[in-house]
């Protein structure tokens, strides 16, 4: 079925004014963006990658639906080329199938599938932060509590996009003091599977993202402290919260 919700996005700062008053019209919904306010070229996939990416996640791209790629393109008033390069794109991820002269099929999950992502998820990085927690110094893990912040105040505002982007910011920041860019890759697309919610889910709430941050926290406090015991609980905990 055609798309006929809104598409929120969140994009990176330091843009120039004009992407800054495109992605303000993505917000708010596609359907705001006028002939005068094309997404700018240089960027227009990874624009709408970034809007479909946060859709997936918000739930407006509904599993099991099948959406046109020229519907969305003309809601984006854009060409169909990037709208379809950025929906091959997620189908990589493993987000939505291609169905030839149909348009792309938002792929369908179950609560095992989420359960297997956060027990690869563990397997990949309870290892690599108790590692972290002995060797790195006491003030590096407080130099990542903006990090941890981020997801506080992104959940604060009950956005789940946003807190999704922030979410894997703290992860990656995490993961990258062990120097192995190649994990790191991995587990942050683990992560952004993990992120994507079951058919007929209803929107997260506040409250959950709320103390899906307050694990962030504790979890830097701990690996601070140096706390191996509390390090490895806090983050079981918090993959085993991400896939109930």
């Amino acid at each position: 079925m055609p798309f006929s919700g809104p598409i929120s996005t969140i994009l990176p700062r330091g843009r120039d004014p004009q992407e800054d008053r495109v992605h303000e019209a993505a917000r708010a919904g596609v359907s705001a963006l006028i002939p005068t306010q094309k997404v700018l070229r240089h960027s227009v996939r990874a624009q709408v990658l970034e809007a479909l990416r946060a859709a997936l996640v918000d739930g407006e791209l509904e599993p099991g639906e099948i959406y046109s790629g020229p519907a969305l393109a003309d809601r984006f008033g854009v060409s169909a080329t990037p709208v379809r390069e950025a929906m091959q794109q997620l189908a990589l991820e493993g987000a939505v199938e291609c169905l030839p002269n149909r348009g792309f099929r938002v792929l369908s999950r179950t609560p095992r599938a989420l359960a297997e992502l956060a027990e690869v998820r563990a397997l990949l990085e309870v290892p690599v932060m108790l590692r972290l927690a002995r060797t790195v110094a006491p003030e590096t893990w407080a130099a990542l509590r903006p990090a941890a912040a981020a997801t506080a105040d992104a959940a604060a505002a009950g956005d789940p996009a946003r807190y999704a982007e922030a979410d894997r910011a703290f992860h990656r920041q995490v993961l990258r003091l062990g120097g192995n860019e190649q994990l790191v890759q991995v587990a942050e697309e683990l992560h952004r599977r993990s992120q994507w919610p079951l058919p007929g889910a209803p929107r997260v709430r506040r409250a959950d993202l709320v103390a899906d941050a307050a694990e962030h926290a504790a979890l830097l406090e701990a690996l601070v402290a140096g706390e191996l015991a509390a390090v490895e609980s806090l983050v079981r905990e918090h993959f085993a919260g991400s896939a109930a």
